[in-house]
């Protein structure tokens, strides 16, 4: 229409195209206008790049009304990043791995969190595990410890073996922060370093309750799988890590991350320090 509105009349341009003429007018008038999301589309783009493209909207919502204290529905947000042809990063399908029974002489627990992933207070329920991280042909191992009152990463520890020291140290870790630790329950999977009569005299010792998966049941702590999930996808995936050394700065990076910014829509869009704190408050 506006290569032809010199030679025909806009009247005769509208019922050729069949459009109304109130609505080319009113097409002019929002070409004419800047986009009024313009600004917005720039906090989004920003919070997008910031976190490596791990947020999907509901997360950049939060971040904009912690950040920017903007009131921002979810559904204009989805629809501003469809536009801007952003989608978050999904999250490799976890494959559980199926556990082994225990060695003759080691020694084993009862499931006492039974899949009662809830907490009303810290150091009621602690969860753990370890996971293997690959950059090239090396490995690294990660042993962490989770608080299931607020998700909280309370410790964790890493090396290039997977023996007792590694979990023996994150526990060590753990009960330097935490001091009110009575009777904490303290669940792992079957793996042979929880096992140990070393694992097993330290808890005891220090009055943890042990528990353990039962065998065959790897769901039984699916607490710490989802957040080494969420670790992968979000710290590692997106990058194109060259060496062990630059996995571990992620993996500091992320811890810190994890706790003190990452919001969670299970604490009421709260990180898990600023949930205890709430807490304490």
């Amino acid at each position: 229409m506006e290569e032809l509105k010199h030679q025909f009349s806009i009247t005769e341009l509208c019922k050729a195209l069949k459009v109304s003429r109130s609505g080319y007018y009113k097409y002019l008038e929002r070409k004419c206008q800047p986009d009024k999301n313009q600004a917005l589309k720039n906090m989004i783009q920003s919070i997008y790049q910031r976190r490596k493209g791990t947020y999907g909207y509901r997360r950049i919502q939060w971040d904009l009304q912690r950040k920017y204290d903007m009131q921002v529905n979810h559904k204009r947000v989805y629809r501003l990043m469809k536009q801007m042809g952003l989608a978050s990063v999904i999250r490799r399908k976890y494959r559980y791995k199926a556990y082994t029974m225990a060695a003759a002489g080691e020694r084993t627990a009862d499931n006492l969190l039974n899949r009662d992933f809830r907490a009303t207070g810290p150091n009621q329920k602690w969860v753990t595990d370890v996971t293997q991280i690959r950059v090239g042909g090396k490995k690294m191992y990660l042993s962490v410890i989770l608080d299931l009152f607020n998700n909280e990463v309370i410790a964790y520890h890493t090396s290039h073996r997977n023996d007792n020291p590694l979990v023996l140290n994150t526990v060590r870790k753990a009960l330097k922060k935490r001091k009110d630790v009575y009777q904490t329950i303290l669940h792992s999977d079957r793996g042979y370093q929880y096992t140990s009569h070393e694992y097993h005299d330290l808890l005891t010792k220090r009055q943890l309750r042990c528990s353990m998966s039962r065998k065959g049941n790897c769901l039984d702590n699916a607490c710490i799988e989802s957040f080494f999930s969420h670790l992968k996808s979000e710290a590692l995936y997106p990058y194109h890590i060259q060496d062990l050394e630059e996995a571990q700065k992620r993996i500091v990076q992320f811890m810190r991350f994890y706790n003190e910014q990452r919001v969670q829509l299970k604490l009421n869009k709260l990180t898990p320090v600023e949930y205890r704190r709430q807490l304490a408050a």
